[in-house]
């Protein structure tokens, strides 16, 4: 099927939340006018995503709902919807000590639907089930193919993928391929199944994600020792017990090294504990100042803030649910739950036996450790991006996108238009989401990119209202 269209059309490539907010902010930026949205994602529905679309209910929002809404004038707007669904039913644990929500995720994927739900209806926007298989270039426009073949001309593309899988160390793959118990990307529906219930399980990586897993398989009645092993032994923390405000201003004569900037948090900390805060506050300031702090720094600094001081910035900057913190706090205490910092030296199987030999950080002694089963949790592998689909890496090939210069995402201007291969914007095609982060920095908390996309929706219309202005001009002349 080909879809052609007097109309313009914008084709938004990723319906996970992303995508689904940039095509629901764009349709109510043009109510009243002729514009067609194509948004291309083979799930079900629009709007959960990776994230959201999960089943698990270990898995919660890391954000309490009072922080969540969709519509910044209307910050409320999220806890009122779950007053009216009855939300969150059958949950009695949503209600954390410190008095605010944490729902499911699930929950929140629903809320993202019914957002969208009304301009799927009125037919704003289209939902094509299907996945991209070509993206090219046909003079000012892209003609986007699916495995299902319908084909679209659009005048403006989004790119609003998500995140490339998560990618095991290859000496970890290697060595474990064909164990039964080696589970190389954990976000797979129902990968912890094949874990029994006595395993010793060795975790690698300690992010949120390893988070996830540890309060998912406790959920499951799994009792055995868990190991999560990371270079720098950090863990994701849980939100402070008191609310704070955001301490500290990072904007004024903002730091132009990742040296001065360290400092000046270390200041800040220092500076609000006196006060009587806690590090949460001053991370909270440094998450609102995010994009004009990210922005301030020279691209090699960038670099040396990401290889340097990003697992630092993780660990404190994303925080667990206090339901999913409590797990994790109370198998330290208790002994059954380990984290440990240092190196992986060597890993083999040993029949069914994952053998392990780590190097510890701080003392450089090895230690031999045995195991019944591998999760990795490292994360998405932001460098192989181009290489995740065919059509980007197409895309990359034909110069139309490159990777950006820190190594998060893709290239593209503070306009988040993507950037060619001589450096300049195109003006129909965007980047949105977190893959934009190389040049907007702090995009992966919900708030941040849920702003980015609705300031995504704002360009395009602006590109949109030029377009149309353009063609009337030529076809008045």
């Amino acid at each position: 099927m080909t879809n052609r269209s007097h109309r313009p059309i914008v084709a938004i490539i990723g319906g996970g939340f992303t995508g689904a907010m940039v095509a629901a902010n764009l349709a109510r930026n043009m109510v009243g006018q002729a514009v067609s949205i194509f948004v291309f994602e083979p799930r079900g529905h629009l709007g959960a995503g990776l994230a959201y679309d999960t089943a698990d209910p270990a898995y919660r929002v890391n954000v309490p709902a009072a922080r969540m809404s969709l519509i910044p004038e209307a910050p409320d707007d999220f806890v009122h919807w779950l007053s009216r669904k009855g939300e969150p039913a059958d949950d009695p644990d949503a209600l954390a000590a410190d008095g605010h929500l944490y729902p499911r995720r699930s929950v929140f994927g629903r809320y993202v639907g019914d957002f969208i739900a009304p301009y799927l209806e009125s037919r704003h926007v289209h939902h094509c089930r299907e996945r991209v298989v070509t993206v090219e270039r046909t003079g000012s426009q892209w003609r986007i193919r699916t495995d299902g073949g319908t084909e679209v001309i659009a005048d403006i593309a989004v790119v609003a993928t998500t995140h490339p899988a998560p990618c095991a160390p290859g000496s970890v793959a290697r060595a474990l391929a064909g164990h039964p118990r080696f589970i190389a990307d954990s976000t797979v529906p129902g990968a912890l199944s094949v874990i029994g219930d006595n395993d010793r399980v060795l975790v690698i990586g300690n992010g949120l994600t390893a988070a996830d897993v540890i309060a998912s398989l406790r959920r499951r009645g799994h009792a055995g020792a868990i190991t999560a092993l990371s270079r720098r032994g950090l863990r994701s923390r849980g939100h402070a017990t008191a609310a704070q405000e955001p301490s500290g201003d990072f904007t004024s004569d903002p730091s132009r090294t990742a040296l001065s900037l360290l400092k000046r948090v270390r200041l800040a900390i220092g500076e609000a504990g006196e006060g009587g805060l806690s590090w949460h506050a001053v991370f909270d300031a440094l998450r609102t100042q995010g994009g004009c702090i990210w922005r301030a720094l020279p691209i090699a600094e960038r670099r040396r803030l990401v290889r340097h001081l990003r697992p630092y910035w993780d660990a404190h900057r994303f925080r667990v649910a206090p339901q999913i913190d409590a797990v994790i706090t109370q198998g330290l205490e208790r002994g059954d739950i380990r984290v440990l910092g240092g190196s992986l030296m060597a890993i083999a199987q040993v029949g069914p036996t994952i053998t392990a030999q780590v190097r510890q950080r701080h003392t450089g002694t090895r230690q031999d450790l045995a195991f019944d089963a591998c999760i990795v949790t490292t994360g998405p592998a932001h460098k192989g991006i181009l290489a995740s689909q065919p059509w980007l890496a197409d895309l990359a090939i034909s110069g139309h996108l490159h990777a950006d210069a820190v190594g998060l995402g893709l290239a593209c201007d503070d306009r988040s238009r993507a950037m060619d291969r001589r450096g300049e914007g195109d003006d129909t095609l965007f980047i949105a989401g977190p893959l934009a982060r190389g040049t907007f920095g702090e995009l992966m908390g919900l708030p941040q990119v849920n702003d980015h996309a609705i300031f995504v929706a704002e360009e395009v219309a602006q590109r949109l209202a030029r377009l149309s202005r353009f063609r009337a001009s030529a076809k008045s002349a």
